[in-house]
C-alpha cells in the first residue's frame, strides 16, 4: 500500500522532484543547503527530511538571467523589418 503523501520528504525525493523538472540537483546539494539553511529541513536520526512545498517554491522561482539580443549582437534585428 502506497504511503500518503507528506509535506516532510527525504532528500532523495526532492532531488526526484528537482529531476522530474529536469533540473538536476544531488542528493549532496540538498544537504549542504539544509545545513546552511537554505532549505528547511529536520533531522529527527541519521535521515535529513526537506518540506516539499519549499522544494516545489524553489523550483517556481528559478528565474533564467540572460543578455538581450541587442547587447550580443548590436543590430542583429535591423534587418529583418524590410
Amino acid at each position: 500500500m502506497p504511503r500518503p503523501a507528506s509535506d516532510w520528504i527525504t532528500l532523495s525525493e526532492a532531488a526526484q522532484i528537482f529531476a522530474d523538472a529536469n533540473v538536476p540537483i544531488s542528493r549532496s546539494t540538498l544537504a549542504r543547503w539544509a545545513h546552511s539553511g537554505k532549505l528547511q529541513s529536520i533531522q529527527p536520526g541519521r535521515k535529513i527530511y526537506v518540506r516539499r512545498v519549499r522544494v516545489r517554491a524553489m523550483l517556481r522561482r528559478k528565474k533564467r538571467r540572460g543578455v538581450k539580443a541587442e547587447a550580443v549582437q548590436p543590430g542583429v534585428f535591423e534587418d529583418i523589418g524590410g
